[in-house]
């Protein structure tokens, strides 16, 4: 018997009346003569208002009892998906993470997951149970405590189902109908994708894409599972939704997939840095320690022995690196004469796997953000992409010129 696992994010699964939509949508796959692996995220707005209650009785909280109050959402939606398909004469049960067990490490609130012994779940199935309502987010550490695998966790916790139960698809609904090839709400001339690289995937969902997790898209690309991307208020269908897999199951692509946009991006610049080994160490060990998410790096040529060193981070982390490179030229670790932080930039890109083979997507973007007076201030390139930093006051036209400039409402 095949296995089908299908993901239902927290806006599918709001009310009472979505839970018994998604219900009907796995009573479908299994009168298709699946087994049924079913991942439910919290009711929407549910996690949030336990998060909420954790900080409001205890603010320096113990992790381990933030995992044991946070993770009972998905507990919730669990056992009310699994009656509504017992109510449709269709067996299932719920199964909380301990029960499976979803195994992790112990780091709580952002556990990694280690291990899933299929066995308890594959018993039951072969007693009779064709559907197994799995509380997404959550796990058992080596010491039996519950844990939690960070925001978005739900899409990790699917995807590790499918590769460890060898499901012949992961299919993941949520409130779109599929990936687009930019945000449909800054560009009205988005499309929508029918199939996607797992490494464009990644590339968008690292750049601000809030599709699917990035953990989720690690995980499909090194397994090999087949993800598909789908509305849970849509009308059923073969060709439904996006899915992402492997290059060599996309016959034609164009060069560019997609642009993604990260609005709360900052620039910060140390002047004058001592030019000498070691020095983007000093900068960037201490950043790291503080937690600071370092993305672009760019370092001016020397003059003098001097050079400056320019960053982006996420804007909430400006004061945590304002802070930390206080603290390491307090302690002679690194010298600058002035740090410069820029909280009004945004971040844009441009994904493609096409780039590989094809030259001049760099001058053709640099190019069209040019012809609008978009103002490029820092320039990074990977294999399959190329991210720029602008002025967030034009991050929208820049979305929209770049849609434009490569033609991406039109299929390959």
């Amino acid at each position: 018997m095949s296995i089908l696992v299908m993901k239902f994010g927290g806006t599918s699964v709001a009310t009472l009346d979505r839970i018994a939509r998604a219900a009907k949508r796995v009573a479908v796959e299994v009168a298709n003569g699946h087994n049924v692996i079913v991942i439910v995220s919290a009711m929407s707005g549910k996690t949030n208002e336990l998060v909420g209650w954790v900080n409001e009785t205890s603010p320096l909280y113990d992790a381990r009892e933030y995992d044991a109050v946070v993770s009972s959402g998905e507990n919730v939606t669990a056992g009310l998906m699994a009656l509504r398909l017992q109510e449709m004469d269709v067996p299932a049960r719920s199964w909380q993470g301990w029960q499976v067990p979803l195994k992790t490490n112990s780091a709580h609130s952002s556990a990694r997951i280690e291990e899933i012994p299929p066995e308890n779940i594959l018993a039951k199935f072969d007693e009779g149970m064709k559907v197994a309502v799995v509380a997404g987010f959550q796990g058992i550490s080596p010491e039996g405590r519950i844990t939690t695998l960070g925001r978005g966790g739900s899409d990790t916790t699917a995807v590790a189902f499918a590769a460890a139960f060898e499901a012949v698809r992961c299919d993941i609904y949520t409130d779109v109908d599929g990936v687009y090839t930019t945000d449909p709400r800054i560009c009205d001339k988005a499309r929508k994708l029918d199939r996607i690289a797992f490494e464009e995937m990644l590339e968008l969902a690292s750049l601000g894409a809030k599709v699917l997790q990035t953990r989720s898209v690690e995980l499909a690309m090194r397994y090999k599972v087949k993800l598909r991307v789908l509305s849970s208020f849509e009308e059923m269908s073969d060709d439904a939704g996006t899915l992402v897999c492997d290059e060599e199951d996309i016959m034609e692509s164009n060069v560019v997939a997609g642009v993604a946009y990260s609005r709360d991006e900052a620039k910060m610049t140390l002047i004058s840095v001592a030019d000498r080994p070691g020095i983007a160490a000093a900068i960037f060990g201490p950043l790291a320690e503080a937690g600071v998410n370092v993305d672009m790096i760019v370092q001016n040529i020397s003059e003098d022995g001097r050079t400056d060193m320019t960053f982006s981070c996420p804007v909430d982390q400006v004061a945590r690196a304002e802070e930390a490179m206080r603290k390491a030229q307090d302690a002679g670790e690194i010298s600058y004469h002035e740090l410069i932080s820029d909280k009004d930039v945004a971040k844009v890109s441009v994904v493609g796997i096409g780039m590989r083979s094809h030259a001049g997507v760099a001058a053709k973007m640099f190019d069209a953000l040019s012809s609008e007076g978009v103002n490029i201030k820092v320039i990074t390139t990977s294999e399959i992409k190329i991210s720029v930093l602008i002025d967030r006051k034009y991050m929208e036209l820049a979305v929209q010129a770049l849609h434009d400039c490569f033609e991406l409402e039109k299929a390959a």
